[in-house]
């Protein structure tokens, strides 16, 4: 398989994650929770769907401080990541269990990590050239 089709299922994938976040959140009383692990789900198969279409393999990690690093390898402007990649990392674990998360994540916090998402998205996508 050549490594734009490979970048493009990583994609998809990352399209549907940010789909079930932003339908998660129309819901009366949403699940913030789930909302924001997709959110970073989505900014981590769009940095390793930039990876794979350069040729890369993509790394078992769910850090995204660490996968916008490596992508900076190929292409230096992912440094203009990493304040929003702080954001996301937290939520790639400590959500998912009861005693790791130290407070309720707001909707407002929600919505803003679905946003953090559309950026990774959207700036992967005009490095590539692609949309």
């Amino acid at each position: 398989m050549e490594n734009k089709d490979v970048a493009k299922r990583w994609f998809h994938k990352g399209n549907n994650d940010l789909i079930a976040g932003e339908y998660i959140l129309t819901m009366p009383n949403p699940p913030t929770d789930t909302v924001c692990f997709h959110s970073q789900q989505a900014a981590e198969k769009y940095l390793k769907g930039f990876l794979a279409f350069h040729g890369r393999e993509a790394p078992k990690i769910h850090g995204i401080e660490e996968l916008v690093s490596i992508c900076t390898e190929t292409d230096s402007e992912f440094s203009k990541l990493f304040d929003i990649a702080t954001d996301l990392s937290g939520y790639a674990v400590e959500v998912r269990y009861p005693l790791e998360a130290d407070h309720e994540i707001t909707s407002e916090e929600a919505q803003h990590a679905i946003e953090n998402a559309k950026k990774f998205k959207k700036f992967v996508l005009n490095h590539l050239k692609l949309r």
